[in-house]
């Protein structure tokens, strides 16, 4: 039998994307034409006028104060702790090339795998490993290098993590309850949910997140996951709506009155997420190791995003001071303009601090 016999129409056409309702794309996957935004100029303008993050991308923080700080120049061998999208990374590339040399961490391989593919086109070498930056100074002998003028760090969670809801790190969309960044660890969100003790989510959701109703939240995790287990986010966010007394309806008409209002989920997810990975046990490690990766000289900037990493960073960065670690550190925290946190909104409660060995 021949093909036109086959199909009765010759060559099978090309199937259409399925069609999305109403006028604009709703869900994460539909927004096709944000996740190739490099082909819709148009659309990412539009978008950032708006003080939104294109589906699939990421927008870098305080991008001018870190180069003005960390000083990447020619030759210069640079540590990027926390890859993700690229965004920082591919401004050090620029400045660094053509004799020096990127090295990225990050442990979310199918993003590390797409952000390989974008900075390739940038001519300065770079290497790209998926590791915890925990282990820096590991990579840094497998790489033959005697040390870094350069160590920088982005200690959020990347804006294409939170979107996709299939990462479940997210109280605005409907997902598992995973949030781990690496898919190599064994436990995720739901785990811990389901499995840790009503003192342990309690000092989790105060000590990572100061959620002023730890208290009330993990009692009734615990109370109700004696009936139903839990496993995605629209669950949990059920739950702190319940506690804090409030519908859905409320809570938008809040955010109408003040946009700039936190969500009522979201120092839990925060407290979640951070514990799942791990977050201030690698930090501690890095800042331990860090003065031993950096070059006579060489400078290390970290932004965090919380007041217990923020804590971690000034008193690891003071005590390097004391003890000769460093000759110099930022006597005062830099938080983004004005200007920056309108077209960025999620730049909001960024903190950078440095110091210089």
């Amino acid at each position: 039998m021949n093909v036109s016999e086959s199909s009765g129409q010759g060559e099978e056409k090309s199937r259409r994307r399925p069609r999305y309702n109403g006028s604009h794309p709703k869900s994460f996957r539909q927004k096709y034409k944000e996740h190739a935004i490099d082909a819709h100029p148009e659309l990412l303008a539009h978008l950032r006028a708006k003080g939104k993050t294109p589906a699939g991308t990421h927008i870098p923080i305080l991008t001018e104060e870190i180069l003005s700080v960390l000083k990447p120049a020619p030759g210069d061998i640079v540590a990027d702790c926390t890859v993700g999208y690229g965004g920082h990374a591919s401004e050090f590339l620029r400045r660094i090339g053509p004799g020096g040399k990127l090295v990225g961490f990050d442990v979310d391989g199918a993003e590390l795998e797409r952000t390989r593919q974008r900075l390739s086109q940038l001519p300065t070498p770079m290497c790209l490993h998926r590791s915890n930056f925990a282990g820096i100074a590991s990579v840094m002998c497998k790489e033959g290098l005697a040390g870094f003028d350069i160590i920088f760090a982005d200690l959020g969670v990347s804006s294409m993590q939170i979107d996709n809801p299939d990462r479940g790190m997210s109280y605005k969309h409907a997902g598992p309850l995973d949030m781990r960044m690496d898919d190599r660890r064994k436990r995720t969100a739901a785990d811990l949910l389901n499995t840790l003790s009503e003192r342990e989510l309690s000092e989790a959701l105060w000590e990572l997140a100061d959620e002023p109703d730890h208290q009330a939240i993990a009692h009734q995790i615990v109370a109700l996951r004696s009936v139903e287990t839990f496993t995605n986010t629209a669950q949990l966010v059920g739950l702190i709506f319940d506690i804090k007394g409030l519908t859905d309806k409320d809570w938008k008409q809040q955010r109408r009155l003040n946009p700039g209002l936190l969500h009522p989920a979201a120092r839990t997810f925060q407290a979640l997420r951070m514990l799942v990975n791990d977050e201030l046990g690698s930090l501690r490690e890095l800042l331990r190791v860090a003065p031993f990766c950096l070059r006579p000289g060489g400078r290390i900037g970290i932004i965090s995003f919380h007041s217990g990493e923020d804590r971690l960073v000034k008193q690891s960065f003071c005590n390097g001071l004391h003890e000769g670690l460093y000759q110099s550190m930022a006597t005062e925290v830099i938080v983004p303009q004005r200007s920056e946190i309108a077209s960025n909104p999620r730049s909001a409660s960024a903190k950078f601090r440095w110091a210089v060995k």
